[in-house]
């Protein structure tokens, strides 16, 4: 806690089995940091709740007091199901998805922590999937301010998700792990069985195995010299089978006969609060119990001596002792009881309008047949989670499934039902689910009235057989469904064509359907339909660029942002994937102001609908965008949130893109040989599979990249030679002048001459096939690295410096960089002394603004080659005189006591821009903190 904000772990991760102690240790800490002025916030995760989207978050928020919640903007923004608060009118916020929901979370926290903030979640492994992505967003992006997170779980039941994030955080160092173990026998003896003979209490500790709550239960049973009497369990609940496992045979007849003593309205009051869990209060109790609350308060007071009931977290409600035992109360109770509690429940919820989906998790638990009400209930909570929460929202909808009969006059609202649950099951990750329930609604039988049904469901599942890597299978879902006779209409032909032409083009297939494709578009002009001309003019642009007919590709993409630029809002909600499309062959074409244009445009939409598969590829794009123009900084925050998405959709490609291009962007943003880059390439070599698609074949690139930053020329051509083949032909043909050029590098530094001059004659009439800038740069650097291998040092020079133009034309800053440091010694060695220096300076003064560490590496290398002994450089004795104009800025206003908040609102960056700007501050200076930088600015003043 001391060291939150100041370079310390964000997050603890408490383990240890049940009964061990969690919970004790926690309040404790809970209350000696409140004794230190410390706010404390508690929120707990339940077994019966755990398809209640935020439950921990909600309970922790829930502590707040009432004017926090008003008096920042933040809080105000977060759901009303984080909020734990009721919902107004059905809407999904402006630009609201549940990765967005993510970053307000950290600024809310940010806010909050002021002097110290701790926020205890505990039994997170029975959280849900939207708890368990808030916290992986909050251990990979800490927050900023001295914010301690101390999470508690039970490391076997813990779900794969919960455990992964948490292990890399370790990794990282924002995790620290403190397992907890058995407590020793002399401190069970002394402390809780001191009373008893050495040997009996010998016996009990033996038996316990030094688990507190099974040695309290023990010696509970041993002192009361009774016989447990039977449980019933009728019925288990298939999520209680997972909770229970691990207890010890028979301790469960010894902690439920804690009951046996209890009377009538005694045992229903716990059996009720088993049922409402954490939001148990007498009111509620009342409803469940049907006894008057007067009778229930007092029945209260005897619980509570009996220690079967305690307060809840911060004193809210009330709870039972612990977690197991409300596991073992509620599966002992008859199902017909239980499911009568739980529909109580629901009904007194109902009545005082809590939020559905409280509601619709007892409803969840108690229906059996068919309730048109409880149907609608969950319906409406699920429309309400499908952005934030899609797991829950998936669950509801498979509820409302469940009950629904399977009657003709159903037959609409079960197709219906299906194709939304398939839709926010894609969404949450369950691609393979999601493809299964649509093949079954594809197989229904049906009418023409509901081919609109069907159509939807078609496309939809080649999305999701895209996303799965089976194209060709989407491919011949399509041609199918066109086949089919009657068949689809011409407004239903569009949109199945447009589907067709995208996986084909995914699949690096686009000349088969080119024909098909030009079809497709003439039919859509025909009908006035801007949006499906839009799409198909997209999609031909990228499958021309990919061919490498760049002219075709140009007039492909200006018709498209023509159409797409004279559009609505609205009506771009049903081009998010056209302005992926859009943005990606821009930035093939080094037009990166109209790539980054139409990403946050559709950046915007995809957040706004909900599109998860288009939102990691909007990020992708703008962060390659960032990073050809040397913006090292930006394009790291990008592409980690796209790595978040990506891991929720599920798509092996998908992901395995997303790693390579973050450990090519972090091979830039770290000194060269650092060994982060290549840790992670590998992982995006594990994760992604063999395939030779778009995907694939472009993954597999990156990794060259990575392997041959990391010092090992050998990988980066073997890597690369197996992703395109033979002269790289199977590769996208107006990118292959930078992949031809990482193998004359490979090969230059493994010895294999005659390779590399043949790879920097194809990369060069390659880029001048293509005609474009940045490519013609990638092939006079292939030639002049052979020339300068050769000796003809002149000609190498020219080489890189009219590169370094080419680059500076078409804005590819990154190549720009490269080509003046790799330039600038050259130049030195014939004599042009003036234009090596300001190639240099003008290199590193780039690299240095755009966060390009392994590039101010290669400019401090070849300073001496370029200025000689001390000519025209910094005074070695001013730590300071290294910094860039902007690092100067940032330092200066740091000197005045502004925080990384401040310095961003002031200079309009994002606070984590700031923290990088920085850290490179740090390493350039020798400091380590903000008052040493202070200090040292200060001295240079005074000079």
């Amino acid at each position: 806690m001391d060291q939150s904000g100041r370079g310390g772990p964000a997050v603890v991760d408490i383990t240890g089995e049940a009964g061990i102690g969690k919970s004790r240790l926690l309040t404790e800490f809970g209350v000696r940091a409140r004794r230190r002025g410390v706010t404390v916030l508690f929120g707990r995760a339940t077994e019966y709740e755990r398809h209640s989207p935020f439950r921990p978050f909600a309970d922790a928020f829930a502590d707040l007091e009432p004017q926090a919640l008003r008096g920042f903007e933040a809080l105000a923004d977060l759901a009303p199901v984080l909020r734990g608060a009721a919902e107004g009118p059905l809407r999904v916020p402006e630009g609201r998805d549940r990765f967005g929901l993510h970053r307000t979370m950290t600024e809310a926290l940010r806010h909050l922590g002021g002097e110290r903030l701790v926020v205890i979640l505990e039994d997170l492994h029975w959280a849900d999937p939207a708890s368990l992505e808030m916290l992986d967003h909050l251990v990979r992006h800490p927050v900023s301010s001295p914010v301690l997170l101390v999470v508690s779980r039970r490391d076997r039941q813990a779900p794969t998700a919960l455990a992964a994030s948490l292990t890399r955080g370790l990794d990282t160092g924002a995790v620290l792990r403190i397992p907890l173990g058995p407590l020793d026998e002399q401190a069970c003896v002394e402390e809780l069985a001191g009373d008893l003979p050495s040997a009996w209490a010998a016996e009990i500790y033996a038996a316990s195995e030094g688990n507190p709550l099974y040695f309290l239960a023990l010696l509970q049973a041993h002192k009361g010299a009774r016989p447990p009497q039977p449980v019933l369990v009728a019925s288990p609940n298939p999520d209680v089978l997972g909770i229970l496992e691990g207890i010890p045979a028979g301790l469960g007849a010894l902690l439920l006969d804690e009951l046996s003593p209890l009377g009538p309205l005694e045992r229903r009051t716990v059996e009720a609060a088993a049922v409402l869990g954490d939001r148990t209060t007498a009111d509620l109790l009342g409803a469940l119990t049907g006894a008057p609350v007067t009778d229930i308060r007092s029945t209260l007071g005897e619980l509570m001596r009996r220690d079967l009931l305690r307060p809840g977290p911060g004193g809210r409600g009330l709870t039972l002792r612990h977690p197991v035992i409300r596991a073992l109360v509620h599966n002992s109770i008859e199902p017909w009881r239980r499911e009568e509690y739980h529909r109580l429940a629901a009904a007194e919820l109902t009545r005082i309008g809590a939020p559905v989906a409280d509601r619709a998790h007892h409803l969840d638990q108690s229906v059996t047949g068919w309730d048109a009400e409880a149907a609608d209930v969950l319906t409406e909570a699920a429309e309400r989670t499908a952005t934030t929460a899609p797991a829950a929202s998936a669950h509801w909808l498979g509820a409302v499934l469940r009950i629904l009969p399977n009657t003709p006059e159903h037959l609409a609202r079960r197709r219906e039902l299906m194709l939304s649950r398939a839709r926010v099951l894609g969404v949450s990750g369950g691609l393979k689910e999601s493809r299964d329930l649509l093949r079954q609604l594809i197989d229904m039988p049906g009418t023409q009235d509901d081919d609109a049904v069907r159509i939807s469901a078609v496309a939809l599942c080649s999305l999701m057989l895209r996303n799965l890597d089976e194209y060709r299978e989407a491919e011949a879902l399509l041609r199918r469904e066109l086949a089919r006779k009657p068949g689809p209409s011409r407004a239903q032909r569009v949109e199945l064509g447009l589907e067709l032409g995208t996986a084909a083009v995914f699949a690096s297939r686009y000349g088969e359907v080119r024909a098909e494709l030009a079809q497709t578009l003439e039919a859509a002009r025909s009908l006035g339909d801007e949006i499906g001309e839009a799409s198909a003019l997209s999609l031909a642009a990228m499958g021309e660029a990919y061919a490498g007919d760049m002219a075709a590709s140009r007039k492909f993409a200006a018709l498209a942002a023509g159409l797409v630029d004279g559009l609505t809002d609205s009506d771009v909600a049903r081009l998010c994937e056209s302005l992926v499309r859009l943005g990606w062959t821009e930035a093939f074409q080094e037009n990166f102001a109209d790539t980054e244009r139409h990403a946050e445009r559709g950046l915007a939409v995809a957040r706004r609908t909900g599109q998860l598969y288009m939102l990691s590829q909007l990020l992708l794009c703008k962060a390659y965008a960032h990073f050809s123009t040397c913006r090292i900084t930006t394009a790291m925050e990008l592409v980690d949130e796209a790595e978040s998405v990506a891991r929720a959709v599920g798509s092996s490609d998908l992901l395995g893109f997303t790693l390579a291009l973050r450990s090519v962007i972090l091979a830039q943003a770290y000194p060269q040989g650092d060994p982060r880059p290549l840790a992670v390439a590998e992982n995006a070599a594990s994760v992604a599979g063999n395939s030779h698609t778009w995907w694939g074949n472009a993954y597999k690139s990156l990794l060259a990249y990575a392997a041959l930053s990391s010092g090992d020329p050998h990988r980066a051509r073997d890597v690369m030679l197996e992703a395109g083949g033979k002269d790289l032909h199977r590769l996208q043909r107006s990118m292959r002048p930078n992949h031809l050029e990482l193998l004359v590098t490979a090969s230059l530094a493994t010895g294999d001459t005659a390779d590399a001059e043949r790879w920097a004659e194809l990369a060069h009439e390659e880029a001048s096939r293509l005609g474009l800038a940045a490519k013609r740069a990638a092939g006079l650097r292939s030639l002049a690295q052979v020339a300068q291998r050769r000796g003809d040092v002149a000609a190498a020079a020219r080489m890189y410096a009219e590169a370094a133009r080419l680059n500076r034309r078409s804005g590819t800053t990154l190549r720009e960089v490269q080509s003046l440091l790799f330039g600038a010694p050259l130049m030195k060695a014939v004599g042009e002394d003036a234009r090596a220096h300001a190639m240099w300076r003008r290199g590193r003064r780039l690299a240095a603004d755009g966060g390009a560490g392994m590039l101010l590496g290669v400019a401090e290398r070849v300073r001496p080659k370029v200025f000689g002994a001390a000519d025209g450089q910094p005074d070695a004795s001013d730590p300071l005189s290294g910094l860039t104009s902007r690092e100067r800025e940032i330092a200066d206003l740091v000197t005045e006591g502004l925080t990384s908040k401040e310095v961003a609102t002031k200079l309009h960056l994002s606070p984590r821009t700031v923290e990088g700007y920085l850290g490179r501050i740090y390493r350039k200076t020798g400091v380590s903190s903000r008052a040493a930088l202070a200090s040292l600015v200060a001295g240079r003043s005074r000079r």
